[in-house]
C-alpha cells in the first residue's frame, strides 16, 4: 500500500502498480518496478557487479571521512556517491579476472586544500608508525592549525584503522600505535590533511605498504 503525504498533488511512498514512488535527496520520485529476467547474465555483467561489490566493501568503513572530505556534492551525486564512482573507475584493476585493488590509487579524500609536502612513513618497533613532513604552512591556503589524519588498511584481515587529527601541518611528525594484533601483518598507508574546521581537506597520500615487526 502507498501512503500519499501531501494530498492528492503531493509524493507518495510505496508501490501502486507498475510504479514506486519515494523520496530521495529531498526530491519526491516515481519509478517503475524493475522487470524480472530469466536470461543468465553475462560475463560483463557478472564482472560489474563484482567490481561494485568490491568497491562498496572496501569503502564503507570510510563513509564517514569521505561524507566530509570527498570533494564537493555534485548535482544528485554526494560525496560518498563521487568517492564510490572514483574507485571503481580508477582504483580497480582485473587479475585472473577478479576485480582486485589498486592502493595506490585509492584517494580517502580529495580536495582543494594544499597537501603535504615531502612526507614519508616508516614503521617502528611495538607497532608504531612514524611519519614526517616538511611544515609548508605557509605555502597556498595551507595552515599551521591544518590537522593530519591517517589510515592503515590491512588486507589480510580486510581492515581498516582510522586515526583522526593525530598532528597540527606545524608538528612536521606524527606517531600512530597499531594493536599487537596486526604484528608481522602488511599496511597499505594513506594520509591526509583537513583544516580545523573540517571544510577541506587535501588529496590523501599513498606512503606505500609498510610492514609491522
Amino acid at each position: 500500500m502507498a501512503e500519499i503525504k501531501k494530498g492528492i498533488l503531493g509524493g507518495f511512498s510505496g508501490k501502486v502498480g507498475p510504479v514506486v514512488g519515494a523520496n530521495w535527496r529531498g526530491k519526491d520520485i516515481i519509478r517503475s518496478t524493475p522487470k524480472s529476467s530469466s536470461r543468465p547474465k553475462t560475463d560483463k555483467q557478472i564482472l560489474q557487479q563484482l567490481k561494485f561489490k568490491t568497491t562498496i566493501t572496501f569503502l564503507h568503513p570510510l563513509r564517514n571521512i569521505q561524507n566530509r572530505f570527498f570533494g564537493t556534492d555534485a548535482g544528485a551525486k554526494s560525496k560518498v556517491n563521487l568517492a564510490a564512482s572514483y574507485f571503481i573507475n580508477n582504483a580497480i584493476e582485473i587479475v585472473d579476472g577478479l576485480p582486485a585493488v589498486i592502493y595506490n590509487k585509492v584517494l580517502i579524500t580529495r580536495g582543494d586544500l594544499t597537501g603535504f609536502q615531502n612526507v614519508e612513513a616508516q614503521a617502528a618497533t611495538g607497532g608504531v608508525i612514524n611519519l614526517t613532513w616538511e611544515d609548508n604552512g605557509l605555502q597556498g591556503n595551507a595552515l599551521a592549525t591544518d590537522k593530519v589524519s591517517v589510515v592503515c588498511y590491512f588486507e589480510a584481515v580486510s581492515a581498516f584503522e582510522i586515526f583522526e587529527g593525530v598532528a597540527f601541518r606545524s608538528d612536521a611528525e606524527a606517531s600512530i600505535t597499531l594493536h599487537s594484533s596486526y604484528q608481522g601483518m602488511e599496511a597499505q598507508v594513506y594520509a591526509f590533511i583537513a583544516n580545523e574546521a573540517e571544510t577541506q581537506a587535501c588529496n590523501s597520500v599513498y606512503l606505500g605498504a609498510v610492514n609491522l615487526g
